[in-house]
């Protein structure tokens, strides 16, 4: 073999920079990098695999090896005695078999209630047993993620030249030549490698996986070799001292099949020794520490993640099973049990297939009241408020924090008290009517598709949002430059002008976060509609069907009634649920991201 050759013909330069990867591959490679590394692991990461914690007892992490293993342990018991049983359910389609009944017994002479299955508890239990086997292969992750890096230190900690390389060095010293090839492993996950060179000529060349750079052009912290960043350079009498990390942010395998050479400007190799190494396996105190002191974000997410896993996450997907099922009056446990119907409640809602047309033109009429609420209740509001606090703050005015004092106190009543007392205002008999002397049904008036209760209830939910919106827009209007007030006069812009060019684009891009979260929340603002008109005034012209709902019903007070009526409907209750949230979610993402205060954040910062 000869070295030299191989030298010369290695590629001086070879581009690192890659076309950029999906997410799926991303996540593929991720995959089989994890595989690859447990594969060709050390014994005590493959016996970790089904016993967690052996590794790292093994290596006298003993606090971290305990913790591993007793969350496996309460694992298996937790399935064995109590979550298995719902899961099986869940796998095997059914969600119970036995009914609850009355039993007549002969020794006693009576009878008695016998307990059977309860359907609601055995989906429940079981959503919930999916969710703790969905933490424990977070934590089983967890477990061989350290294991790995455990073999990765073991690998490089080792600060011997590997066989080959003495070889290799001691037939190019018998030649007179002289060469350097690395380990073909030189750094791993989270590892360190340092370089001891020796023999650096001034105009030294160092390549470290086909990638070139003159030695007196490396920077600490700067210069990268692939995904391995250079973190410190120390000159000693006859050499220097490399010490790189690897860069988890760039995709590269575990292994890194990286060449290391020290070259001349002219490219002629120099003779050169070195060492690799990583500190030892770090003990429970040193990760406590850091954890502590580089990672507290991680204790302090902790408590906020689960509290969205279990109040948000995990009464989704539950709902979501829900609407999968027959879960009615009819089918109510204890008494009776439910199961899976597939998609016969999409079908009833959607008109997919006979017989649901109606029901389904009811749907199209409470979705689109919701819309239209929707606009009107955001940006009625909005607009308003803001032409309000303009008013407010235009020089010339008087009393500025008596009109802002007044509208505070508006804010500090509650909402409820407001509510309720505007629907005895607006009542047939209410004050409103005694006033005018008229009989107008501000609230139940089902003619003309509810024309007059539906205008009255945005009116109302303008008396009370539009005090918000004042205070908001008076915070923003003060941060104006008054600059761009005084070069749109002098440009000769009017009033209007001004408010379309300056005024508008500015509370646009600060406040279109609010409007959103303004949209959406209205979308589910049960309070305004169910506090006033209860969904009302009945219309089972246009609202028939079956459906329970009423001529100012939004979609989340429709779903109330499903589920708390005489005869509450759960699974149709639960498509609602899911039509709700699918529109939440694709309109706050969508427009956010297309917002500017999305794209242009800096411009107004």
């Amino acid at each position: 073999m000869n070295n030299s050759e191989n030298l010369s013909a290695a590629p001086a330069e070879e581009s690192v920079a890659e076309k950029p990867a999906g997410a799926f591959t991303r996540l593929g490679r991720r995959i089989k990098a994890f595989v690859l590394a447990i594969v060709h692991g050390s014994a005590v990461t493959k016996v970790s695999c089904l016993v967690m914690g052996t590794g790292q007892i093994a290596r006298k992490q003993y606090v971290k090896g305990a913790l591993y293993f007793l969350v496996e342990v309460l694992f298996i018991l937790y399935m064995v005695f109590f979550g298995g049983t719902y899961l099986g359910h869940l796998f095997a389609g059914d969600l119970g078999t036995k009914v609850g009944a009355d039993v007549w017994n002969e020794a006693l002479g009576v009878y008695e209630y016998t307990s059977g299955d309860n359907s609601f508890l055995i989906l429940l239990y079981a959503v919930v047993s999916l969710f703790v086997l969905l933490l424990f292969l977070a934590v089983w992750y967890m477990n061989m993620r350290c294991n790995i890096a455990n073999d990765s230190t073991r690998n490089i900690a080792a600060k011997k030249p590997p066989q080959e390389y003495l070889e290799i060095l001691a037939s190019t010293k018998e030649s007179g030549s002289s060469i350097l090839l690395s380990s073909r492993a030189v750094s791993v996950q989270g590892g360190r490698v340092r370089l001891t060179l020796k023999g650096i000529p001034e105009n030294g060349v160092l390549e470290i996986g086909k990638i070139p750079i003159p030695f007196g052009d490396i920077e600490p912290n700067v210069t990268r070799f692939g995904p391995l960043l250079v973190t410190s350079v120390e000159s000693t009498e006859d050499g220097a001292t490399v010490d790189l990390w690897r860069d988890e942010n760039v995709y590269a395998p575990i292994y890194l099949p990286l060449e290391i050479y020290l070259r001349t400007a002219e490219g002629t190799p120099v003779a050169a020794a070195y060492m690799r190494e990583c500190g030892s396996v770090p003990t429970f105190k040193k990760d406590a520490a850091e954890l502590i002191n580089k990672k507290f974000y991680v204790p302090l997410l902790v408590v906020p993640l689960l509290g969205l896993l279990v109040f948000t996450v995990m009464p989704l997907i539950f709902m979501i099973l829900i609407a999968f099922t027959n879960y009615d009056y009819e089918h109510t446990p204890p008494g009776a049990l439910f199961g899976w119907v597939g998609f016969s409640n999409f079908a009833k809602i959607f008109s997919i297939g006979s017989g649901g047309a109606d029901f389904l033109l009811v749907f199209l009429r409470v979705l689109a009241w919701t819309f239209i609420w929707a606009i009107f209740a955001t940006f009625t509001n909005y607009f308003f408020g803001m032409i309000l606090a303009l008013m407010i703050n235009k020089k010339g005015i008087r009393f500025k924090m008596l009109w802002r004092t007044l509208f505070v106190i508006a804010i500090a009543v509650p909402q409820f008290v407001t509510l309720l007392l505007m629907q005895k205002i607006l009542d047939g008999d209410g004050i409103l009517n005694v006033i005018l002397g008229t009989k107008i049904l501000w609230l139940g008036d089902s003619s003309n598709w509810a024309i007059i209760p539906r205008i009255t209830i945005i009116v109302v939910n303008m008396w009370i949002g539009i005090p918000y919106t004042i205070l908001m827009c008076t915070g923003i209007l003060m941060n104006i430059p008054s600059e761009m007030y005084e070069a749109a006069k002098l440009d000769g812009a009017g009033p209007f002008q001004i408010f379309r060019k300056i005024v508008l684009p500015y509370m646009l891009q600060v406040t279109a976060p609010y409007l959103i979260t303004q949209f959406v929340g209205n979308i589910n603002n049960f309070n305004v509609i169910w506090l006033l008109s209860g969904g009302g005034p009945v219309d089972n012209i246009n609202y028939g069907a079956g459906s329970k709902a009423q001529a100012t019903d939004l979609l989340v007070t429709w779903l109330y009634r499903l589920t708390t009526d005489v005869n509450p409907q759960y699974n149709l209750a639960s498509v609602i649920g899911i039509v709700i949230f699918i529109i939440s979610a694709a309109l706050s993402l969508i427009t956010f991201n297309r917002s500017k205060s999305n794209k242009n954040e800096e411009d107004y910062q």
